[in-house]
């Protein structure tokens, strides 16, 4: 990352600097003559100066290190948080929340309301101190129908430290994904589409009454399996048009999707399918991938799945031969009559506890947790994106991701829930060719995990591309850096990255950024609507709120569409046990380290557990261990550490080593590192890298035997430069 101290002010910056940094002695003197009449007007005053330099100024093709210059430079004196978005007031009232409460303001918090921007924490608080009212305003925002209203909003019972949510309500959330909410009409394009290789071939795009068509066939088609209702069906697939149909077509026929990533090797998906006691499966022959054809359908026969529907990759020439029961997709979707084809399928009505969906996350005993999504969670996707990255009708929202991560289901859910368009590039988001499909689709909210952003920066293959329609991005999986941050938003003239960190568990967020405040780059402005945080303190309480400090981060318990229970284990345990007791609710473990700085922005500071965070991947140091003791004769035993690197940013993988001879000097490290990486990436994720080996002559234990990975992390957090 680059600091302060390599900077100078902007008012001491000379035409000769901004030769230096590679522009035309014409251009540089521009820039400089426009810098000097910006410092003139604004010099006093630095956030002024940045909103103008960033509005003004600078443009996506002036080489970044003149962006960074104006940063640095203009922010050199300004100490921690520095802004790099302000707020428009008159933008802000046109946000979802602007308009509620210009509404509503005075109504829900009194005369103290002012307007959107001075009253947004006051609002976040409303929606905690008030959590029925704050929901149910919310449900009839987004227009969410129930076949069955609740009984109430929430209610509380000391057998569910979480609450229970909407009691008695009967609805299907696909269903509402495909109805005609609000002002929706059957001809809004729902989802524009393009496959990796047609950049030159204008965008696909699908109005609302063909995807109600495909998932309703899909839906009729599966309930020729004959599986009994809420039979667990799982989905293999990249995230494409075919797979948000099918994850549509499940929960819309009453059963639940289990969500397989695409990359997983046979015995992760073998895992997944047994924990889930899945009955079927969806999934592709091979995937398509930089030219590359990466099989799919092998590594599902791999895994003993139980029946398969296998669809054809689209540049599939010849039809593969499929095992025995299997069926192909073609014929799977003639099992559903001519005269049946064009019927509305009515949707299975759901209680608000059934699951919908299964979802898995690294636990730290090396089996991923299943984590049911109930009906309820998808409601909590959405008004994320309604509230924080204000999603509504005319959005057009990309996010790389998959079926397999929550982000898929977060994504499907936060666009059609809020009446926006999908945006889905079937390929890698790596290169040029996504980079066009965002210009060519009209992005106008890009979703992002920053590995990507820095394969971006790295390689500079969004230059030429016309991002100007994008309004706001927003970035999760793993912490951001500063510059990845600043290069990113400098691509669409200075929009917002707003910062969300979640949780598959949760169903979205619970800590946030807002277009209706400051936002300063890789940091969190806000607790998630509807929800508490506490830092606990050394003392193993809830430090005040208001107060700067570090500290594992705890959640206020009720949240609407959190999980309630795992299907592998215990969940109190899991989430509850142990955690301190605020006025009289049990507080919900997150297990995150986070940081609450002096002008009241959060950091993260990675996991307190021994999770680790792998280019977005969460899994458990004893996962990555299995794998590597098994490498060597020689090995005694190893530890896992994911060590975050100084300029921010993913893990990096640290495996500290200990032989069996005691003698790490004698060992080839190098070969070592090479035999850890093939196995890691074939047995657990062909993305997983050891950055480093360090050979040790034991490993540092509790005096109960446990490894201490903290005491390893601080250690190797002296080498993190070097990584």
């Amino acid at each position: 990352m680059a600091h302060h101290q390599d900077y100078k002010p902007l008012h001491s910056i000379t035409v000769e600097n901004i030769q230096a940094l590679g522009i035309s002695s014409d251009a540089a003197a521009q820039l400089h003559l426009k810098l000097t009449e910006i410092v003139a007007t604004y010099g006093a005053d630095a956030t002024k100066t940045w909103q103008h330099i960033s509005q003004h100024l600078l443009t996506p093709d002036i080489p970044f290190s003149f962006h960074q210059m104006m940063y640095y430079g203009c922010y050199i004196n300004f100490g921690p948080d520095p802004p790099a978005w302000l707020p428009d007031p008159e933008a802000a009232k046109l946000t979802n929340i602007g308009k509620l409460l210009e509404r509503r303001g005075k109504e829900l918090l009194g005369s103290s309301y002012k307007d959107p921007i001075s009253s947004f924490s006051d609002f976040q608080e409303f929606s905690v101190s008030n959590l029925e009212f704050y929901w149910k305003i919310i449900l009839e925002e987004m227009n969410i129908s129930f076949s069955v209203s609740p009984e109430c909003i929430l209610r509380e019972t000391p057998l569910h430290p979480g609450g229970q949510w909407l009691p008695g309500a009967c609805f299907n959330p696909a269903e509402n994904c495909l109805s005609l909410i609000g002002n929706r009409s059957l001809s809004d394009v729902v989802v524009i589409t393009r496959d990796e290789g047609d950049g030159e071939a204008p965008v696909t795009k699908l109005a609302l009454e063909e995807l109600r068509s495909a998932v309703w066939r899909v839906a009729y088609a599966i309930d020729t399996l004959g599986l009994k209702k809420g039979s667990a069906i799982a989905i293999d697939m990249p995230m494409d048009v075919n797979s948000v149909v099918i994850y549509l077509a499940v929960v819309i026929a009453g059963y639940m999707v289990v969500s397989i990533a695409d990359s997983f090797a046979p015995n992760e998906i073998s895992t997944r399918l047994v924990i889930s006691k899945a009955k079927a499966i969806f999934t592709q022959d091979f995937i398509s991938r930089g030219g590359k054809k990466l099989p799919l359908y092998s590594k599902v026969i791999d895994a003993q799945s139980p029946i398969a529907i296998v669809i054809p990759n689209r540049s599939s020439t010849s039809s593969i031969k499929l095992r025995d029961g299997d069926i192909s997709w073609h014929e799977f979707l003639e099992r559903v009559d001519e005269s049946n084809r064009k019927f509305e399928y009515i949707g299975v009505e759901l209680p608000a506890e059934a699951f919908t969906n299964i979802l898995f996350s690294s636990g730290t005993t090396g089996e991923p947790k299943a984590i049911p999504w109930t009906t309820t969670t998808p409601l909590k996707a959405a008004a994320d994106g309604w509230s924080h990255l204000n999603i509504g009708k005319g959005d057009v929202v990309a996010w790389p991701t998959n079926l397999g991560w929550m982000m898929g289901p977060f994504l499907i859910y936060c666009t059609l829930l809020n009446g926006a368009t999908m945006a889905l590039h079937n390929g890698s988001p790596l290169g040029s060719g996504f980079a066009k499909f965002v210009q060519d689709a009209k992005v106008t909210m890009l979703g992002v995990v920053p590995s990507i952003v820095r394969t971006w920066k790295s390689t500079n293959c969004t230059a030429g591309y016309d991002w100007s329609a994008i309004c706001r991005f927003a970035s999760t999986g793993e912490a951001s850096g500063v510059d990845e941050s600043l290069w990113l938003m400098g691509r669409a003239h200075y929009k917002p990255v707003i910062e969300i960190c979640g949780g598959t568990e949760i169903g979205g967020g619970f800590i946030a950024g807002s277009l209706l405040q400051p936002q300063s780059l890789s940091a969190f402005s806000t607790a998630a609507m509807g929800c508490s945080l506490f830092i606990i303190g050394e003392d193993g309480s809830p430090r005040p709120s208001d107060v700067p400090g570090i500290g594992e981060l705890a959640l206020g318990p009720l949240l609407l569409g959190a999980s309630s229970t795992l299907l592998n284990a215990d969940h109190y345990g899991v989430y509850f046990k142990g955690m301190p007791v605020w006025n009289g609710k049990v507080l919900r473990r997150h297990g995150d380290v986070f940081e609450r700085t002096s002008r009241g922005y959060y950091r993260a500071h990675g996991r307190a557990d021994d999770t680790m965070n792998l280019g977005g991947v969460k899994v458990s140091s004893v996962e990555i261990e299995k794998v590597c003791n098994a490498v060597a004769e020689t090995i005694l035993e190893t530890a896992a550490i994911g060590v975050p690197p100084p300029g921010g940013g993913p893990d990096k993988l640290v495996i500290a080593v200990v032989f069996k001879d005691s003698e790490g000097s004698k060992h080839n490290l190098n070969s070592l590192k090479f035999s850890f990486n093939s196995a890691l990436q074939k047995k657990l994720n062909p993305l997983f890298k050891v950055s480093h080996i360090v050979a040790l002559p034991s490993l540092p234990r509790t005096a109960t035997n446990k490894v201490m990975r903290r005491v390893l992390r601080h250690q190797f957090s002296q080498i993190g430069s070097k990584l």
